[in-house]
């Protein structure tokens, strides 16, 4: 067994009760488990919807990233073993420094402060590198097999199947349509029971399944003298390589022309290619069906995080995340089309 997936084994026992740590605090903690590396400085870092705290901490030796976890999310308690269950496969990800499970800190190394996100508007020569290297490391993770992280002890959140797929769009008709925009509730009822929406989620759930990222956009992946690392990723689950592909290449927090995203999804089927395990030939069908899924789950979310949880800069990226599934929507085949939310999203304004 690899040895860095036996260090993490005692990892995955369940802490109970964490509770939130003042700054005084978390330098003791940090004292105490790191005695030489003397923190001289613990800045806070702002992460998206996260319900974690995290900080860059600064010393004489170097930095590390702090995380926090107040156990709001029982699959964050497995992040550092699924660390080492993904740097045993090759999987481009931070590596563990030492952590506390007791008090929910965890210690990462730092890669810096670059994501894929900070090179929105550099050149297509420099994007498609960096999209390349994202897209051969999500070529990586999606030629596991689903099962190794059972058979080794890791347990991974629930796979895709027709009940969550489901879950997402009613996310999404009950946090945007319903919360956001005020559509009735009897509208969203009759959406959420369409037969397109049923069809959807149930061909989804048929397909083979793959392990993936689950959160694969632009703000989750590092970039680090070129090269791409992926973060939050404890999210990690069994589901469709098109799902993370749709959600990097549909990302609302980042403008990619068509040419481009055709561009890159034919570089990732060459990476899968050259891996001996070619994508199928209804693959661009099924990245359109998982880009409608994926764009109706991002919309929930924000609508939710805005709303419910305090949030509400997440109110920014509901108009680019519109004009994503208006095109998506547009590009769905004819047999997979969902009509019913093009009606109600087509004269939506944020």
């Amino acid at each position: 067994m690899h040895r860095a997936w036996r260090q993490a084994r005692q990892w995955l026992t369940p802490w109970g009760g964490p509770v939130s740590l003042s700054h005084d605090q978390l330098l003791e903690k940090m004292a105490l488990a790191m005695p030489g590396f003397a923190p001289a400085e613990l800045q806070p870092i702002e992460k998206g919807g996260s319900s974690r705290r995290f900080f860059r901490v600064r010393s004489n030796g170097g930095t590390a990233i702090l995380v926090h976890d107040l156990g709001e999310k029982e699959e964050n308690r497995h992040y550092a073993a699924a660390v080492a269950f993904l740097q045993s496969h090759g999987v481009p990800v931070p590596g563990v420094i030492t952590q506390r499970p007791e008090d929910g800190l965890l210690w990462l190394q730092d890669l810096g402060e670059q994501d894929l996100w900070s090179f929105r508007n550099e050149s297509w020569e420099l994007r498609r590198a960096l999209y390349r290297s994202a897209l051969r490391g999500a070529a990586t993770l999606h030629l596991i097999a689903p099962e190794s992280p059972s058979e080794m002890g890791l347990q991974l959140q629930r796979g895709f199947d027709a009940q969550l797929y489901r879950w997402e769009q009613g996310y999404f008709v009950e946090h945007c349509l319903g919360g956001l925009f005020s559509i009735p509730k009897d509208r969203c009822e009759a959406l959420l029971e369409d037969p397109s929406m049923l069809r959807l989620a149930r061909v989804l759930a048929d397909r083979p399944r793959h392990l993936v990222h689950r959160d694969f956009q632009s703000q989750n992946i590092l970039i680090r003298d070129g090269d791409a690392w992926f973060i939050d990723f404890q999210g990690m689950r069994p589901g469709l390589p098109e799902y993370d592909l749709a959600s990097l290449l549909c990302d609302p927090y980042v403008e990619i022309t068509h040419s481009e995203r055709e561009t890159l999804l034919n570089d990732y089927r060459a990476f899968r290619q050259e891996s001996g395990s070619p994508v199928g030939e209804d693959f661009l069908r099924v990245f359109w069906q998982c880009a409608a899924q994926r764009l109706m789950q991002a919309l929930g979310a924000y609508g939710n995080l805005s709303i419910h949880c305090g949030k509400p800069s997440f109110r920014a990226h509901v108009a680019p995340a519109l004009v994503r599934l208006r095109e998506v929507l547009d590009r769905l085949h004819p047999d997979d089309r969902l009509d019913g939310v093009a009606d109600v999203v087509a004269n939506l304004k944020e």
